[in-house]
């Protein structure tokens, strides 16, 4: 056949259909930005939990001291293909005892029972998952993890399927049609400007995309994602099932290293919901989606005090309390001052105090005349400011003299300051509501005690 078709001189290009098949399953190594997003596939799947409904394995009775963790001793590789064509990744695992395993693409694991894949585990333990024929739909990262008691490990393979251009030459012919080649040397070297030049698509693929956001009403909002794809993708965005249009409040920024953003501002109670981004080019689309909730605007109230700081005066060396009640939305800040300087902190001395319900209190313990004076608290938050102030006095304490003291006799008097002694004015003595008391009456003789 193939001496008929392209000569006797041109029938060496062709061997056997493995090794074409061999060509065609080539392998690449990934981008930085890939292998970032495969990690964080790896790091997630190790630590949630797999249906482990179709498992045949069984865990048999290994001593502790006997176990060991898997371990790959083939890793998964890297496949770029053409759409339509067969595809296996191959590892294999061991471990003590046998480990579990379980298929992943995209983070979501596979079913034993899928149509699509057929997954396959050998006595020696080679993994392997295998698909005849590749869609677009099969580009993605596909991980298996294995497990067992003593734990986890996991591996990924980066499937890149690529769009079959109907207008050059496709890599596998229909069914029912032999698959031509021209000689190699012949394709490169005879510059025929008629044959037709292979294109190469690739379907768009995220690198980055965000969770699930919540922002206050007001704030700022920015969603950014990445994207791979040939030619480049096209990106749109969607609310709810409606175009995202550009404006004023909503802007759709591209930056140098191929980062695109959503950005709103300010963010209102319109802008919740599910938001969809597209990436589409000639080759496919791809998708992804989240939910952005809006949280309600706290309203701001300025500090009121609802209770006033007071004038306070105790006795030298006794503990006393400036005492207030504030509130306010947010919560406002306190500050203390004593005159012109400011409390910044607590001592073992003086302390300050505030609880969730706006009471402040300041907290003097032993008072001296040194903290007599002037004290101002300051509440502040967003909406305001507001001060208070209030004075301390500090007095010496009386010490009465002993009762061993000899009286002193005064000479009578009918006036009110007849009971003024050596100790000072006996206040109760001197304004007894009696109109005519009978011992402040008039003797006839005076009586002048021995010291006047």
């Amino acid at each position: 056949m193939a001496r008929r078709l392209l000569g006797a001189d041109s029938a060496t290009v062709f061997n056997i259909q493995e090794p074409e098949e061999e060509t065609a399953n080539q392998e690449y190594k990934v981008s930085s930005c890939e292998q970032r997003l495969i990690s964080e596939i790896e790091y997630r799947l190790e630590r949630s939990p797999v249906d482990e409904s179709g498992d045949e394995v069984q865990y048999g009775d290994v001593p502790v001291e006997n176990g060991m963790a898997p371990f790959f001793e083939m890793k998964l590789k890297h496949y770029k293909i053409f759409e339509g064509m067969p595809v296996t990744f191959t590892c294999r695992v061991a471990g003590n005892p046998k480990p579990k395993i379980y298929w992943f693409k995209d983070g979501k694991q596979i079913s034993p029972k899928s149509d699509h894949y057929t997954i396959q585990r050998d006595l020696d333990g080679t993994c392997s998952l295998h698909t005849t024929a590749s869609t677009l739909d099969d580009d993605g990262n596909y991980t298996i993890m294995a497990a067992n008691p003593q734990g986890r490990i996991s591996c990924t393979g980066r499937l890149m399927v690529q769009a079959v251009n109907q207008r050059g030459r496709s890599p596998r012919s229909p069914s029912g049609h032999p698959h031509v080649r021209r000689p190699r040397s012949r394709s490169r070297d005879s510059g025929d400007e008629n044959e037709p030049i292979q294109e190469r698509f690739f379907r768009p693929h995220f690198l980055q995309a965000p969770g699930d956001l919540t922002v206050q009403e007001g704030k700022l909002c920015r969603m950014d994602c990445k994207v791979s794809g040939l030619p480049t993708p096209d990106l749109s965005w969607q609310l709810d099932g409606k175009p995202v249009r550009p404006d004023s409040a909503h802007k759709m920024l591209v930056r140098e290293n191929g980062v695109h953003s959503l950005i709103i501002e300010p963010v209102t109670s319109r802008d919740a919901g599910i938001y969809t981004c597209i990436a589409t080019n000639r080759a496919g689309q791809n998708s992804f989606s989240l939910e952005l909730v809006v949280a309600a605007k706290e309203a701001h109230k300025p500090p009121v005090f609802i209770e006033k700081l007071q004038n306070t005066g105790v006795a030298d060396g006794y503990p006393v309390r400036l005492e207030c009640r504030v509130l306010g939305v947010p919560p406002p800040q306190i500050f203390w001052k004593k005159e012109n300087e400011s409390l910044t902190h607590s001592t073992d001395r003086v302390s300050m105090h505030q609880d969730n319900h706006g009471y402040i209190c300041l907290l003097i313990q032993g008072a001296t005349k040194e903290d007599a004076g002037w004290y101002t608290v300051s509440a502040k938050n967003e909406a305001g400011i507001v001060s208070c102030t209030a004075r301390l006095d500090v007095y010496t304490q009386w010490h009465q003299q002993s009762q061993s003291t000899k009286p002193k006799k005064v000479r009578p008097s009918a006036s009110r300051y007849a009971a003024l002694s050596d100790q000072g004015l006996d206040i109760k003595a001197a304004f007894q509501p009696e109109a005519n008391p009978s011992h402040l009456t008039l003797n006839t003789a005076l009586v002048e005690s021995e010291d006047l």
